[in-house]
């Protein structure tokens, strides 16, 4: 016979399995990836590749400029359950390869390092529901020569929500980046995601990401070994989800709208791969992306 102290145990749990099966179908976001995550906290490793084509030529106060090529981003972001409603989370990291074709100059080196935590302000296993603060802050570790590393870092506050039924997932995310100083801009961000899984083998994501500028920075000090420093005088636009390019003109054109599509696919219940294709919406010569594509794998234990 059970004593009442292991009924109680037999209960929590149970309770606790009942939780997490509820959520285990729950897939990540592709795009946006250091500021668009999963609402519900879990220990897994999410490592992705990106290639980031550029616009031949972008908007400044001095007039269309030639940019062209493109950028690769590879990067490992890691995140640890405490419980089921807490969890600590490595949201930037990375190796950026800038290749472009005009007047900027071609580099390589480190991106910024973020980490913080993540907890679910609503837990809602029953109902498939989860609303989830996170908080990270962004250290300016990177190397200028890639549009890191420069200013006294940033905090980012996040809100994720994810809804499930039966098939379809729901997911959104607004986002701040809050700097410490005014050589970036303040940024904020709203991410929708919408699934359906067909089969294991093959579920369509569609993701759209919405980046605004609050307020304007003051980078005029900052990335010294691009254009000795004149990018963040003259660019008429923010950087979008990875670069902070602390524009004084960003006001010009405070918002990009990015659509993307793709898919994941799971290879066993612990592993999923993704792939995602993004174009702006919005004019794609007031900001660095022409197009964006992005392979991910995510692996939960």
């Amino acid at each position: 016979m059970k004593t009442p102290i292991a009924i109680a145990a037999t209960i929590a749990m149970t309770g606790g399995a009942l939780a997490q099966d509820a959520f285990a179908d729950a897939i990540r976001p592709i795009t946006a990836p250091t500021i668009f995550d999963l609402a519900v906290p879990r220990t897994q490793l999410h490592g992705f590749y990106m290639h980031q084509s550029m616009p031949s030529t972008v908007n400044t106060t001095a007039g269309a400029v030639a940019v062209g090529g493109s950028f690769d981003v590879y990067a490992l972001q890691f995140e640890i359950a405490l419980n089921e409603r807490t969890s600590i989370v490595a949201t930037k990291d990375g190796y950026i390869d800038f290749n472009p074709d005009n007047n900027l100059s071609k580099q390589e080196g480190f991106a910024n390092l973020g980490l913080g935590i993540k907890r679910a302000l609503i837990y809602q296993p029953e109902n498939k529901f989860v609303l989830s603060g996170i908080a990270t802050v962004e250290i300016p570790t990177g190397e200028s020569e890639v549009w890191q590393g420069e200013g006294d870092g940033a905090v980012n506050l996040n809100l994720a929500g994810l809804k499930l039924y039966d098939d379809l997932q729901l997911a959104g995310n607004m986002a701040l980046h809050i700097p410490f100083s005014d050589s970036q801009s303040l940024t904020g961000a709203v991410s929708l995601h919408a699934s359906y899984e067909i089969s294991p083998w093959f579920i369509p994501i569609v993701e759209l990401n919405w980046f605004h500028t609050f307020d304007e920075g003051d980078g005029s000090t900052t990335f010294v070994n691009q254009l000795g420093n004149t990018v963040p005088a003259i660019a008429e636009f923010e950087g979008g989800d990875l670069i902070n390019l602390g524009s004084a003109n960003a006001g010009e054109n405070r918002d990009t709208v990015i659509l993307g599509l793709g898919f994941r696919s799971r290879l066993n219940d612990c592993t999923t791969l993704g792939f995602a294709y993004e174009v702006p919406l919005t004019e794609d010569q007031d900001g660095l992306m022409d197009d964006r594509l992005t392979v991910d794998f995510v692996w939960k234990f």
